[in-house]
């Protein structure tokens, strides 16, 4: 009775510290979940590298490491940048009067009358729709604007932030297979569901990161790139939001590029409406429709429609960093049931293997019992 005691208090104050040191960390989620998912990411060229230097722990995490600032984090830095920079001068453009979104869209009323009528079938009105549109336009700009300043106010903040990420990072590539074995002697789940568990996780994380990333990359300087063709104005900072944009899977840079397209139609610009719209549909859906599947779908094994509601899900519950939480949790989720309908639901449904016993026969010999009194 005393050693039950012991261990539940044991147990309640493991559980009770646990939480307060997740409490403790969480001002720090954002760098040590990027931490982990650079890790993770350049784990195979880890692996490379100490089979090509031998035990070198050290030397191979860092150069592993550089290579990772140089390739993910720089490239992010200067696009955040740049995208800030632009969204600063398209407020002060909206504010000076330069820019007239509530114009652009009164334009394209006036030229497709049609919208008004359908929209009258739902009972929406396109004054309304205006307004909220061009509000949320203003609101965007305003809202890079405002990230700027905060960029500027917080630089030490931002830089102790991106250090702490590196540190993170150099350590979990030096000790991650470490770490895994010491959770996994942890955690009472059974070695064989957490090293599932534990593969899933980095299968889904590398892959939603990597896959994301390049797919915002190629879809972000395909959209820059006909917007500087076609000649239309700001094609750095539409490349990049089409760029953030596409994260979202199925809808992507179609909301950057359509309502361009229809702008362009309804102002008499129809060859340029005709390229954009063209473009639009066969080379940049066609990388999303090819690639995503091959770099995310094939290595997540989520079907296109959770992927995309995952996304949606955790960039509403965790910001930016959802992208990558919502189809992990989603993932995880399915591997989950995955190994309880593996382990308890075929058992569960499983045939009685014991044999009908005959009336007057001896269950173990096999003989007829002897009669009864």
């Amino acid at each position: 009775m005393y050693a039950k005691l012991e261990t539940r208090t044991f147990l309640a104050l493991l559980l009770g510290v646990s939480l307060a040191f997740v409490l403790l960390m969480k001002p720090f989620f954002g760098p040590i979940f990027w931490a982990v998912a650079l890790a993770l990411i350049f784990q195979p060229l880890h692996a490379r590298l100490t089979r090509w230097l031998g035990p070198r722990r050290n030397v191979t995490a860092l150069i592993t490491l550089l290579v990772s600032l140089v390739i993910v984090v720089i490239p992010v830095l200067v696009l955040t940048t740049s995208l800030v920079a632009q969204g600063v001068s398209l407020y002060q453009q909206i504010q000076s009067g330069e820019i007239r979104p509530g114009e652009y869209l009164d334009q394209v009323n006036e030229s497709f009358p049609a919208i008004q009528s359908f929209l009258a079938q739902f009972d929406l009105s396109f004054d309304q729709l205006r307004d909220r549109a061009v509000n949320a336009f203003v609101g965007g700009s305003q809202f890079l604007a405002k990230q700027a300043l905060g960029i500027g106010q917080n630089t030490f903040q931002f830089f102790m932030g991106l250090a702490l990420m590196a540190y993170l990072a150099f350590f979990l590539l030096r000790d991650g297979a470490e770490l895994v074995e010491l959770m996994i002697r942890a955690l009472p789940l059974g070695d064989e569901r957490e090293r599932l568990l534990f593969a899933k996780f980095a299968e889904v994380t590398r892959a939603t990161v990597k896959g994301n990333l390049l797919i915002a990359i190629i879809q972000g300087a395909l959209g820059g790139l006909i917007f500087w063709i076609l000649g239309i104005q700001g094609a750095l900072l539409w490349g990049v939001v089409m760029a953030i944009v596409s994260l979202l899977p199925a809808v992507g840079a179609a909301l950057v590029w359509a309502p361009v397209a229809i702008y362009l139609a309804a102002v008499g610009d129809t060859v340029s409406a005709g390229i954009l719209t063209a473009f639009g549909l066969v080379v940049i859906g066609l990388s999303d429709n090819l690639l995503r599947p091959v770099f995310v779908g094939r290595d997540t094994k989520l079907p296109d429609y959770i992927v995309l509601l995952s996304t949606l899900g955790g960039i509403a519950m965790f910001g930016v960093n959802g992208f990558v939480m919502g189809p992990l949790v989603a993932a995880l989720f399915m591997a989950f049931w995955g190994i309880f309908i593996r382990e308890f639901g075929e058992e569960a449904h499983r045939e009685p293997a014991s044999k009908p016993v005959v009336a007057g026969q001896d269950e173990n010999l096999g003989k007829k019992s002897p009669p009864g009194p």
